[in-house]
């Protein structure tokens, strides 16, 4: 009984979540904190990158993706947290190095598991670096993901610029596109990125310090629905 009672306030506390009908069934998507999302479908718990956010209390994973190494998107004590004894990982292999994760998933590979098609999209910065030899995100080392579910495709991009296989992306009916500097993309890139592959719905996350007023008005006229959640508690 406290234990249901600590996941209904748990859950009662969390930002509203987005709810995708399929054709095997509804898909709900929950913004936690930052880079932090929640998928439920078909009785099946997903979390993409598990660092920050309160997760006590939040339902057992059945799969985790883990998309950089950096620790806005990797964490091992939070993903114990949520952990369950068949919790199924994936991550790149440059995570696989650092923590305990079953599954390494590469750029350009693709995974299913639980009638979910999973697709490893590279993140990476193209320009921005702390000095100019190097950048915040190589190629190769970090993950965007596409995943299929039912029809639909929802695309997280992780952390990268506009990068070719971003714009490549086709059919993406709801994108999850970060923008933050240094480390990112501006809002004005990222609208710009998400003109040239048109999803049906953005939704600007890991996105702290930017104007998604400016993101909003890049993507006026174009036929993008654009979605603010709350990413940020007050």
């Amino acid at each position: 009984m406290i234990r249901t009672l600590l996941l209904l306030a748990c859950a009662a506390a969390l930002p509203a979540a987005e709810t995708f009908e399929t054709t095997a069934g509804p898909v709900k998507i929950t913004p936690i904190q930052h880079a932090t999302v929640l998928i439920e479908a078909a009785g099946k718990v997903i979390y993409i990158d598990p660092a920050q956010g309160k997760l006590e209390g939040l339902p057992k994973a059945d799969l985790i993706l883990i998309t950089d190494i950096h620790g806005d998107h990797m964490s091992q004590p939070n993903i114990d947290k949520i952990k369950g004894q068949n919790t199924v990982l994936y991550g790149p292999p440059a995570v696989v190095e650092k923590i305990e994760i079953v599954n390494a998933i590469a750029n350009g590979q693709t995974k299913t598991w639980e009638g979910w098609t999973i697709e490893a999209v590279p993140a990476y910065n193209l320009k921005r670096g702390p000095s100019p030899a190097q950048v915040y995100h190589d190629k190769s080392r970090g993950n965007g993901y596409v995943l299929t579910f039912g029809g639909k495709r929802f695309y997280f991009s992780g952390d990268t610029e506009a990068v070719p296989e971003m714009l490549a992306l086709k059919n993406i009916d709801a994108a999850f596109i970060c923008m933050n500097l240094p480390f990112t993309m501006t809002p004005e890139e990222a609208a710009a990125a998400v003109k040239a592959f048109h999803p049906a719905v953005v939704y600007p996350y890991h996105h702290r310090g930017s104007d998604l007023k400016v993101f909003e008005a890049g993507l006026k006229g174009s036929g993008v629905q654009v979605k603010i959640l709350e990413w940020y508690p007050k």
